[in-house]
C-alpha cells in the first residue's frame, strides 16, 4: 500500500459511499463539500484507482470502490466497537467467548456442548447463528473465538483452520401423539405415508438421511424442509410432521417439546465439531469445552 495512504481519507470515502453523495456526506460530517471531495480524490490518488462514478444525481461505487468499501466496513465497524470493548475489559474481569453456531446445528446440542463453560462466573457469552461459510470468514477475521458445526472445516490454503471433534450422536425420528400411532405402524416404511419434516441440504446429516431412505427403499412424504434446526423442531412439535433429531439430547427434547420417539434412524450419525484458528488451543474456555468431551 502506498505510504501516502491515509485512514482519514478512507473514512471520508466510507461516509460518502454510505450517504450516496458528497453533499450529504459533507452535511453529516459538518464539513465543506470541497474539503470532502478533495479528501476522497486524495484517497483515489494514493490507491491508484477511481472509487466513485456519477449515477443520476448521486454517486455509485466502481468495482475498485466496492472492494474499498468492503474493507472500510470491516475497519470502521471494528473501530466503532472498540470503546465499548475497552471499557468492558477495564471495568471488570470479564472472560469473553464469542461462539459461531452453524444454523443447521441443533440448538439443544449447542446448549449441551457449551454446558462446561456456563458456570464460569465472569463469562460473557456471545452467540452468533449463521451460515457455515460466513461464520468461517468471521473466525478468520478473529470476530469469533470458535465455530460449532456439524462438519469439519474444508481445506483452504489461504486460511489455516483446525477442526476438533466434539463427539457424535445417533439420530432418531420424533412425532407428536397425534402422529405417533400411524408413524409407529410398520416403521420405517410408515415414513412414506405420514408427513415428514427434514433439514435442508446445507446440513451434513441431510445427505446421510437421504441415503438411509434410498437404501431402505422409502420415498418419504416430505411436507417441509428447514434451514434452522429449532424451527424444524418447533413445526414438528406442532404436529406438522415426523422429524429427525439427535438422540444425545433425547431427554431435553422431550422436556422442551411435546413429542415422543418413533424409532431409530438406523446407521445415521450426526457429528459435531469445534473449529478454531489454532492447532494448539489457547483460549481457556475453548480448552475447557474440548477437555469436557475427551
Amino acid at each position: 500500500m502506498s505510504a501516502q495512504f491515509n485512514y482519514r481519507h478512507l473514512y471520508y470515502f466510507w461516509v460518502v459511499a454510505k450517504e450516496g453523495g458528497i453533499s450529504r456526506a459533507a452535511a453529516k460530517l459538518d464539513m465543506a463539500v470541497q474539503t470532502v471531495s478533495a479528501q476522497v480524490r486524495e484517497l483515489e490518488r494514493s490507491l491508484g484507482h477511481a472509487l466513485l462514478k456519477p449515477a443520476g444525481r448521486g454517486l455509485a461505487l466502481t468495482e475498485a470502490g466496492l472492494v474499498a468499501m468492503q474493507q472500510a466496513d470491516l475497519i470502521f465497524q471494528l473501530g466503532e466497537n472498540l470503546p465499548a470493548q475497552v471499557r468492558d475489559a477495564g471495568s471488570s474481569p470479564i472472560v469473553r467467548l464469542a461462539v459461531g453456531m452453524s444454523d443447521g446445528l441443533p440448538k439443544l446440542v449447542v446448549r449441551r456442548l457449551l454446558q462446561p463453560v456456563i458456570a464460569e462466573p465472569n463469562l460473557r457469552l456471545l452467540c452468533h447463528d449463521g451460515e457455515f461459510d460466513d461464520l468461517l470468514g468471521d473466525l478468520a477475521l478473529h470476530r469469533l473465538d470458535i465455530v460449532l458445526s456439524d462438519r469439519p472445516a474444508p481445506t483452504n490454503p489461504n486460511i489455516k483452520l483446525y477442526s476438533h471433534s466434539m463427539g457424535s450422536s445417533d439420530v432418531a425420528w420424533y412425532a407428536t401423539a397425534s402422529l405417533m400411532k400411524a408413524a409407529k405402524r410398520k416403521f420405517p416404511d410408515s415414513l412414506a405415508e405420514v408427513p415428514v419434516l427434514l433439514p435442508t441440504a446445507h446440513t451434513a446429516v441431510r445427505a446421510r438421511i437421504d441415503t438411509w431412505f434410498e437404501q431402505a427403499g422409502i420415498r418419504p412424504r416430505v411436507v417441509g424442509e428447514f434451514e434452522d434446526s429449532a424451527l424444524l423442531k418447533t413445526f414438528g412439535a406442532s404436529g406438522m410432521g415426523v422429524f429427525p433429531a439427535a438422540v444425545s439430547v433425547h431427554d431435553q427434547l422431550l422436556a422442551h417439546y411435546d413429542v415422543q420417539r418413533v424409532g431409530l434412524c438406523q446407521g445415521v450419525t450426526e457429528h459435531f465439531f469445534a473449529i478454531g484458528t489454532e492447532r494448539k488451543v489457547q483460549h481457556p474456555l475453548v480448552q475447557l469445552l474440548l477437555q469436557a468431551v475427551h
